[in-house]
């Protein structure tokens, strides 16, 4: 029915990045400077007395998760109500995903209360599952508005991707200190009699786990830094574009739909090497990724909301024709792919008879 995103208040291209932590390693400037990223919106550090950015604690990256997540959610989930002219009153169903801090409550019961949602709205929080968890958190929604025709879910992915950063100078953290951004984005979704078809359908999810490459991209316990830490294996972009083609073949499988019959591809915007491994695999144009190259530009890696971003984009351009259908792909730890196929509504298909209309 409608998407909603949201970003911090501020921006800094790489080269202020490098500026402002003071980074001359020139392997590391590299890494900043060839990531195909012009700017990213992030919540950096104070500065200490001295000028530089103070590091943080993790008392103090959890807070910052805490705070900059709500207050992105909830201007995310308030553009999404608006562009579905719908009112806070109307969201039955909450699921709010994220994997850049842990909290309990989670973000669905805070962002209730901050938003004043009616106290009987079904939540769900879907954490840990990085950057992937978009599409797992849709196909809940999904399956829950199925089963409850005309009520209004939401589901809110929220990122403060800065709350993950350690800072030592290693080649390690410094990639993933390279890449990833803060944002929101959420979705509302409607099933069944009532619903306003005025988005696409979503017709079926494939997923594909890679259980050898299950330690390759991971958000843990570090030690050394007495903080949570990402890593990100050098090789994902290979596991991801080598196992690119299985998943959707199996998406598209019994749908009578082959590869070119799709429209749009709405692909995570994981990373320079990942984006490319996947046009590689799946035979896709640059102008088939040019909302996920855009997104990547200008907002860097936001993690389990970027798909949306990019699916923003799409509905901008206003190029999407009556009948056509999507695929949106997301991957993340696990190592796992998440599929799903949509069909826009209108223009007849004979290849429709296992549309499940949403």
């Amino acid at each position: 029915m409608g998407t909603g995103t949201a970003v911090p208040a501020f921006s800094y291209s790489q080269e202020e990045l490098l500026e402002v932590f003071r980074i001359e390693d020139p392997r590391i400037r590299s890494v900043f400077l060839n990531s195909a990223i012009e700017r990213r919106f992030l919540t950096l550090p104070p500065e200490g007395a001295d000028g530089t950015r103070r590091m943080e604690t993790q008392g103090e990256l959890l807070a910052k998760h805490r705070a900059s997540g709500i207050e992105m959610g909830a201007r995310a989930l308030q553009a999404c109500l608006k562009n579905a002219d719908a009112d806070l009153e109307d969201v039955r169903y909450l699921c709010c995903v994220s994997s850049t801090g842990f909290m309990t409550p989670g973000f669905s019961a805070l962002i209730i209360r901050e938003l004043g949602l009616e106290h009987n709205t079904s939540r769900l929080d879907v954490v840990g599952m990085g950057c992937n968890a978009g599409l797992n958190g849709l196909a809940a929604v999904t399956g829950w508005a199925h089963a409850h025709p005309g009520q209004l879910a939401i589901m809110l992915c929220v990122e403060a991707c800065s709350a993950a950063y350690v800072f030592d100078g290693t080649m390690r953290t410094s990639v993933v200190n390279s890449l990833f951004g803060d944002g929101a984005a959420a979705v509302a979704v409607q099933a069944g009699p009532g619903a306003r078809h005025e988005g696409p359908s979503v017709v079926k999810f494939a997923s594909c786990i890679i259980p050898e490459a299950l330690e390759a991209m991971r958000y843990d316990w570090d030690d050394d830094h007495g903080k949570f830490s990402f890593f990100l294996d050098r090789e994902v972009p290979y596991v991801v574009g080598a196992n690119a083609e299985e998943v959707v073949g199996r998406l598209l499988a019994g749908t009578g739909l082959r590869r070119d019959d799709i429209a749009h591809w709405i692909i995570h915007s994981g990373g320079k090497k990942v984006i490319d491994s996947v046009m590689i695999n799946l035979a896709l144009s640059r102008w088939d990724v040019r909302h996920t190259t855009g997104v990547l530009r200008d907002y860097g890696n936001l993690s389990s909301g970027s798909f949306l971003f990019s699916y923003n984009r799409l509905i901008d351009e206003g190029v999407v024709a009556p009948g056509e259908h999507g695929v949106l792909m997301t991957m993340g730890p696990g190592s796992t792919i998440e599929t799903a196929l949509l069909r826009w509504p209108g223009g007849e298909n004979a290849r429709d008879g296992q549309r499940r209309e949403l």
